[in-house]
């Protein structure tokens, strides 16, 4: 090998460096068009999403809305049932108040109510009926 190989493999090495920087440096149409056409792939497929997502979320929203306002029907519903109700243990509870003197305190003592039942099992048992 002489010195003119040397060299002559030196220049080719510095060329074929120099041709791939400038392949790299300059990309073709075709690869512009590939990517491109990739990134319009992924913004159709993005868009598609959203819109699904945005029609998704828009009906759950409708949803939700009428299940408050049937929730807040059933509340007063449930409200004016209560209101109603509360109504009538009042009422009984005033009776009940009414009454219990005359059932709890009969005037006799504890006693005396377990003779008069003494009594009243004596006399039934004489007659052969029972209470």
């Amino acid at each position: 090998m002489d010195i003119f190989d040397s060299l002559r493999a030196g220049i080719s090495f510095g060329k074929s460096e120099r041709s791939k920087k400038f392949a790299f440096a300059r990309p073709t149409p075709v690869v512009e068009q590939d990517v491109e056409a990739t990134n319009q792939k992924k913004f159709d497929s993005f868009s598609d999403q959203s819109e699904y997502n945005k029609a998704s979320l828009t009906k759950d929203l409708e949803h939700k809305t009428a299940k408050v306002k049937s929730e807040k029907k059933a509340l007063v519903v449930k409200k004016a049932d209560l209101e109603g109700t509360q109504k009538e243990l009042d009422a009984a509870l005033l009776y009940f108040d009414k009454l219990k003197p005359s059932c709890i305190d009969a005037g006799t003592s504890y006693e005396g109510r377990v003779a008069r039942r003494e009594d009243e099992g004596w006399l039934s048992m004489r007659s052969g009926t029972q209470l």
